[in-house]
Formats: C-alpha cells, sequence, structure tokens
C-alpha cells in the first residue's frame, strides 16, 4: 500500500469556469471581462491555498483528518484522487497494468483512464475523477467557508457485486504445491502479497526464505503463522525472488536482500465477510485459516466434494492450514457441497497443495464454514526496496506478545543512534486492535528518560481502522547527525484494550532467537514516569526509517 499520507480529494469547478468561459448567446446579458478576471483569480486563489494548506475531508459528514488524506490539485484546478482513497474510502478496486492503463471498477461501473490521464507524484498515483464521481455513487457538496469537501454516498455502499474472482481479472500468480512440507502459512502469506501488485507487476517470492530465514526457531515441516510473516517482512528480511531460493532443495540463502518492504499489513480479528470482500476487491488476496480435514494429498473427506471442488466444515477443530481467498459467489449452490450448509454462497480460494487438487488448485468453501476468515490477513503497503537507505529496530521477531498498564492507553518509545548523517522520515508500529489513534513525537538529543518527557516534538497523528502493521510518514523531516542519540515515541488509544503496546518477548521454543540486549525501549502510561522495557523481557516493536544526507 502506497503510503499511510496519502491523499485525495474531488473537487468540481468545471461549472463555475463554464461560467465564464461559455460563449455569449444573442439577448443574453454579457459579462465584462473585468469580472470573468476577477472569478479566475478567486479560483486560482482557492486553488493555491488549497495546495499550502490542506483541506477537511469528509465522508457523508464525518473527517477523515485523522486518517491523513490529502488533497492533489494542480494550477488549474483540475484534481485527482489517490489509488488509496479510491479504494479505502469509495470501494473501488484499481487495476494497473504494465502499460500504464487503469481500470477502476466499482459494483457494474468501470472506468478506464490512459497513462497519460494519470499522474504519478511521489510514487503516488493520481487519477482525475472530477467528472466521473457520480458514476462512481458519490455527490459532492463543498462548503468554501468551512474550507470542507463532503462526500455523499447516494447508493448506500452497495459497491460490491454478487460475484467476484480474480482469476478472472489477471491478478492471481500461479497454483504451487507445498509437497510434504509444513509450509502453508508461507504459501498463502506470499500468494496473498503477491497479488497486490498485479496485473501491473508479477512476482514470485521465495517459500524456502521465508521459512526458513525468518529468525524463529522452526524448520521447514514445524508451521507457521501470519505473525511471523509479517514479522519476516517488516524487518526487511525479506521478500526475494523465487528464482534466487528454490523451494524444497533443502538450501537457503541468508545473504540475499528483500526486493520489496512491507509498509502495512491490516488483521481482521472478526468474522465478517463484506470486509473480507470489500478488502479482496480494493487490495488482492485475503490470507486466512481453515481446518483442513484432509491431509496433503488425500481428497477424501466428508467435508469434501470432489466433483464440484467445494468444502464445507461445521465441527468443532481449530484451523491447521492456511490458504487465500481471492474471490466468492453468493450464489454458489448449497446443494454444490459434501454437506450441505443452510444457504448458498461460497468463497473462492486458493490453495497450495498444486494444480491437480481442486479446480486447478482452487476450491469453494462455504460462507458457514465454522473457520474461514475468523482472522483475515491483508497486505495494503508494499514499496520497493528503496523507499529508506536504512531501518532501525530492536524486533526482529515482531509481534510475539503484548503489554500495557491496565488502561487503553499507553506510551511506548525507542532509542537509537544515528550510524551516519540521516534525515528521519518515517516509523513503523502495531496496532493491536481496531480504531487505535495514535501520535507519534520524536526526542533529537536523548540523554536519559527525563528526556522522554521535555524534549520531544510531534511529527505525526493519524486512526487505523484495523489492527496491524503500520508505516507512518512524518510530517517533517527530522536531520540527525552521525552518533546523535534519538528517541521515537508513540502514543496510542486502543479502545478495549489493557495492552495496547506490541513487543517482542520470550515465547518458548519457536522464539530462542530473542535478543534482548539489542534494544533501548520504555514504557508509560501517561507519558511521564517510564519504564525499561528490556527490565520485563521485552522489546518494543517500534521502528525507525532515514535516508541518507
Amino acid at each position: 500500500m502506497k503510503k499511510i499520507i496519502v491523499g485525495i480529494f474531488i473537487l468540481f469547478t468545471a461549472a463555475l469556469l463554464a461560467i465564464f468561459n461559455s460563449d455569449v448567446k444573442p439577448g443574453k446579458i454579457e459579462k465584462k471581462s473585468e469580472t470573468s478576471a476577477a472569478a479566475r483569480t478567486l479560483l486560482e486563489n482557492k486553488a493555491r491555498f488549497i495546495q499550502e494548506n490542506g483541506i477537511d475531508i469528509l465522508i457523508d459528514g464525518k473527517s477523515l483528518m485523522n486518517f491523513g488524506y490529502k488533497l492533489k490539485i494542480d494550477d488549474e484546478l483540475k484534481v485527482y484522487a489517490s489509488e488509496r482513497f479510491m479504494e479505502d474510502i469509495m470501494g473501488c478496486s484499481i487495476n494497473v497494468y504494465k502499460s500504464g492503463k487503469v481500470i477502476v471498477d466499482r459494483a457494474k461501473t468501470e472506468l478506464e483512464f490512459s497513462s497519460d490521464e494519470v499522474e504519478l507524484l511521489d510514487g503516488v498515483r493520481f487519477i482525475p475523477i472530477s467528472d466521473v464521481v457520480d458514476r462512481l455513487g458519490y455527490r459532492v457538496e463543498y462548503n468554501f467557508k468551512k474550507n470542507q469537501i463532503n462526500f455523499i454516498n447516494i447508493d448506500d455502499g452497495r459497491f460490491l457485486p454478487d460475484a467476484y474472482d480474480m482469476r478472472d481479472h489477471d491478478r492471481l500468480t500461479p497454483v504451487r504445491d507445498q509437497g510434504d512440507f509444513g509450509t502453508c502459512w508461507a504459501f498463502a502469506s506470499l500468494g496473498a502479497l503477491e497479488s497486490i501488485t498485479l496485473p501491473e507487476e508479477e512476482n514470485i517470492y521465495s517459500v524456502d526464505h521465508m521459512s526458513l530465514n525468518n529468525g524463529y526457531s522452526l524448520d521447514i515441516s514445524d508451521g507457521g503463522e501470519h505473525t511471523m510473516s509479517i514479522a519476516y517482512m517488516a524487518s526487511w528480511r525479506g521478500p526475494v525472488y523465487e528464482k534466487d531460493d528454490i523451494y524444497g532443495d533443502g538450501v537457503t540463502n541468508n545473504s540475499l536482500k528483500a526486493v520489496k518492504h512491507l509498509e502495512e499489513a491490516i488483521i481482521m480479528n472478526s468474522r465478517d465477510d463484506n470486509k473480507v470482500k470489500s478488502a479482496i476487491y480494493k487490495y488482492g488476496g485475503v490470507e486466512t485459516s481453515i481446518y483442513m480435514e484432509m491431509d496433503y494429498g488425500s481428497t477424501t473427506s466428508e467435508f469434501y466434494n470432489e466433483e464440484t471442488h467445494s468444502y464445507f466444515y461445521d465441527g468443532k477443530a481449530s484451523p491447521n492450514h492456511d490458504i487465500v481467498i481471492v474471490g466468492w459467489n453468493d450464489h454458489y449452490p448449497k446443494e454444490n457441497f459434501a454437506k450441505k450448509p443452510k444457504n448458498d454462497g461460497a468463497y473462492i480460494c486458493k490453495n497450495s497443495w498444486g494444480d491437480d487438487f481442486g479446480e486447478d488448485g482452487y476450491i469453494y468453501i462455504s460462507y458457514e464454514d465454522v473457520r474461514i476468515a475468523e482472522q483475515a490477513i491483508v497486505y495494503t503497503r508494499i514499496a520497493d526496496q528503496d523507499n529508506y537507505d536504512n531501518i532501525y529496530q530492536s524486533d526482529n521477531l515482531g509481534w510475539v506478545g503484548q503489554m500495557g498498564f491496565g488502561k487503553e492507553t499507553a506510551y511506548f518509545a525507542n532509542v537509537y543512534t544515528a550510524k551516519s548523517d540521516e534525515v528521519l522520515k518515517a516509523i513503523s508500529f502495531y496496532a493491536t486492535g481496531d480504531n487505535t489513534s495514535f501520535k507519534v513525537f520524536v526526542v533529537t538529543d536523548f540523554k536519559d528518560d527525563s528526556s522522554l518527557n521535555s524534549g520531544r516534538l510531534e511529527i505525526g497523528k493519524g486512526e487505523t481502522r484495523f489492527a496491524g502493521y503500520y508505516t507512518v510518514d512524518l510530517s517533517q523531516n527530522i536531520e540527525l547527525k552521525k552518533g546523535q542519540k534519538y528517541a521515537v515515541i508513540v502514543s496510542v488509544k486502543t479502545p478495549g484494550s489493557e495492552k495496547p503496546i506490541a513487543i517482542e518477548c520470550d515465547a518458548g521454543n519457536r522464539t530462542k532467537g530473542i535478543d534482548i540486549k539489542d534494544g533501548e525501549g520504555y514504557m508509560s502510561l501517561y507519558g511521564e514516569k517510564w519504564h525499561r522495557a528490556e527490565d520485563s523481557g521485552a522489546n518494543i516493536c517500534l521502528k525507525a526509517f532515514t535516508d541518507n544526507k
């Protein structure tokens, strides 16, 4: 996903300009040229004001200010919507092709834009939609006095089709085969990750590398889960290309550098079919877990219909297999299942048992399956490996546990020393629950924990809708000198949580490689009295990213 602070906005000015640019008809009162010039100057001044100061964007009257969306408007008042806004807020599916062509889908509406019509600004793709916003199901009200724009949904938000299959839109890489190894989790994570850049960019990532170079004390047969995948990518260990570390050969190359950098992954911890469908439609494949009653290589189960490639489990067993949800069909017949559910409907899922299993490697799983989408992971923001020059971190294993003070609020900090003359550009952390609001601070001259109280400067804030891993671009650049000791601080409020701080900690045999001595982290309830995280056997999950000067 591109950037958490990215922007958009839609502004209707064409009608205003048309008033002053239209031909004068016989019998009509002619407007004086100075009036036209004054009006144009007013609009140009307004455009300049918005460019310099931004604008408050509302959806159905609710402000998006805390989510960091911004306006992109040129000097002629031509306005563009960022790809991220159209996905997140307007519910569009954006498909970018190698030619640069962009296809925007929303329900039964399909819009096509050429590469010449689309603008790229700081790595963010902006699409001109002033003339088509009504076709996407919105009406716009603009308040110049309050400097606000309000997008009003006029179709009740029903932008999802009854059926959608990513295979029909060239958004999937080929089905692969895990063999007898316990690597379904890595195939699911990387299969979902691969889908978010398609059809514009096709990459096949190495499962061998993810399963053997993730920092955990597990081998390729021990299994894993999504927090390991996120930690592996967030720490810049990977992903790497499959061609550079071939699957199943028993050999891995731990000197390979990540070819992409994960910047955001959302975690949906409660079942919500509409949110899962929306994530597939807008971003790509959704990683999830099911209970698979069959073993690898088998097609015999009371829950599986081999003829229709359908599966429905309604028992009590815990999840034991990871897959990728890649589509749905609300009208998939319930009669197709070996054990019939009450209603029609199924998810279309990509498995990792080769293309001889199921429908060329895909199966249909009933909406009523008790395990599917109980937890769903979506990789929503991935960047090229040159997005930042340096990473500072002490949590190579990522989110293993949580700490807090029995409240939904907390402060946490990490202290780092600049390796050279650098510029602090961004930070990342885990939101441990939905609707987490946060603020980011920096202390540029850290001496001891008292510096965390007196010298902090606010450099970012926002809100997340879901739990997950988030990168936050800072509101200003912070220059650092070689050897300079600095601290990054985040305050969070996570509704309903008593332990809102994500930590790396000892969790038994699988985390034997943890190093608690490599960090200097602090925690506080109110940001006043601070406690060393390492004294509690933990590292704070809080990274910093810099560019070299």
